[in-house]
């Protein structure tokens, strides 16, 4: 289940509670579900009773009553393991093994769509004349927006009259000159890391050097060793399976991700597509390239902590077949990131 997917499930739930008069309130237009600040507070929370509360004017413990009415519904649902609840009134949700294997599942079976949706369908963006050409920042990040709009499913023009035009702060430098300096990627990279009203760095030592102090190169090597895992995967016989099945009956084989590490990994990926919503629609690709730096650190802690392959004398086991698809899946969504970005990722590093 994706954070999409589960926020269009708590809509739902919200919907039925009011239609069966057991909740007296505004049905919210959409409902959001983010990863929770601390690990022990289930895989994803929504403050959706809180914003309830407020809007009906309910005081006292109202937040705390509305979200023990949804909690008993949502615990019916079939994905989810667990629902608890933290005061003020917000609601801590805990997927079941099945909705991980299905996410990455989802996320192998979608490939270079991965991420891609529907969610700024119908919106048309004009750009005011100005942003798509000129200083090379304001370019660039137009020409990536519109990439980002149109991954959303929405329609996004350049130079459109009357159109919306991007607050950046000037990098300073000629498009030429940063080429000569940088390279195509470390070059995008610079411009498009920091927020719209920062000062880029376009320190060549920081950008290129290869080491983890440098987030472009973390974020490249990632993806780099996630080829590499593959690979090596392929040559002991390794199959990934994300379901964690043995691959002959179907049983699962102590195989579901369980551990801190896989969590915290699925979460960013499972948030990958709303990530991409919100960099589109702020006008921020600096969202997405926060999230590739996130999911590429969190997937060297997956790989530190959980291997997905065999060491020494272990034999392939369900469990390597389900970690290797878990790093396919990260693999994948860095891909798509930093081809939204108009950035290369290497199979080699």
């Amino acid at each position: 289940m994706t954070p999409a997917q589960l926020s269009r499930t708590v809509l739902h739930t919200v919907r039925r509670a009011v239609e069966d008069d057991e909740l007296c309130v505004t049905v919210p237009e959409r409902v959001k579900v983010r990863t929770p600040p601390r690990p022990g507070c289930g895989d994803y929370a929504t403050n959706v009773a809180l914003q309830l509360a407020r809007a009906e004017g309910v005081s006292g413990g109202g937040a705390l009553r509305i979200a023990e009415i949804l909690r008993r519904r949502l615990v019916r649902t079939p994905g989810i393991a667990r629902v608890d609840i933290a005061d003020p009134g917000f609601l801590n949700i805990t997927l079941d093994a099945t909705s991980h294997g299905h996410l990455v599942d989802t996320v192998l079976a979608q490939g270079r769509d991965y991420g891609r949706g529907d969610g700024m369908a119908g919106e048309r963006v004009r750009f005011a004349s100005g942003t798509a050409v000129g200083e090379v920042r304001a370019a660039l990040v137009a020409h990536v927006v519109r990439g980002l709009v149109t991954a959303c499913g929405g329609e996004a023009e350049a130079d459109g009259p009357g159109g919306e035009a991007l607050a950046v702060r000037a990098a300073g430098v000629s498009a030429d000159g940063l080429l000569i300096r940088l390279g195509p990627d470390a070059a995008r990279w610079a411009l498009l890391r920091p927020a719209a009203h920062d000062l880029p760095d376009l320190d060549p030592e920081r950008l290129l050097c290869q080491r983890e102090a440098n987030p472009l190169f973390r974020v490249r090597y990632a993806h780099a060793r996630v080829r590499a895992v593959l690979r090596n995967a392929h040559d002991l016989g390794v199959e990934a399976q994300p379901d964690g099945t043995d691959g002959t009956d179907g049983t699962l084989d102590g195989a579901s991700y369980g551990h801190p590490a896989e969590i915290a990994l699925l979460a960013l990926l499972g948030d990958f597509p709303r990530t991409i919503e919100a960099a589109a629609r702020h006008r921020a690709p600096d969202r997405l390239v926060r999230h590739l730096v996130a999911t590429a650190d969190a997937l060297f802690r997956f790989h530190d902590t959980c291997p997905p392959l065999p060491r020494g004398e272990q034999k392939p086991s369900a469990v390597h077949r389900s970690r290797t698809a878990l790093a396919e899946a990260a693999g994948t969504v860095l891909a798509n990131g930093l081809h939204l970005l108009g950035m290369t990722a290497p199979e080699h590093l």
